[in-house]
């Protein structure tokens, strides 16, 4: 049951802080150099790297994305008529939290790499 609500709530954390971002974006484009360096300016530091706001929406949105995707692919599995018996619907449950905190770890030490 928690790995249905995660679903519904990585996807509508998602399309929310997304579209918000997106819009903001294009405005601080829009405005011009001042709003485009505010809109920098909340998510980075002086020397380009992210802010402590940067990385947790990042890491966040990240999460999100990998949580959604895992529970998405169950789903695919589910609705075929795989995945209904408690052992194996709990066993794939748990391996999407696994695979999201694994895959955004791995996603941000490459980032940090390169």
């Amino acid at each position: 049951m928690l790995v249905s609500i995660l679903h519904r709530a990585t996807g509508a954390g998602m399309a929310t802080v997304g579209t918000v971002l997106l819009v903001w974006f294009l405005a601080a484009l829009a405005g011009g150099p001042e709003s485009y360096a505010t809109f920098r300016d909340v998510f980075t530091v002086q020397s380009g790297g992210l802010n402590i706001i940067g990385y947790v929406v990042g890491i966040g949105l990240t999460a999100c994305l990998f949580q959604h995707i895992a529970n998405g692919i169950r789903h695919l599995f589910m609705d075929v008529g795989a995945g209904f018996e408690l052992k194996s619907n709990r066993l794939q449950s748990q391996f999407t939290i696994v695979f999201a905190v694994v895959m955004t770890v791995a996603f941000w030490l490459y980032l940090g790499v390169k």
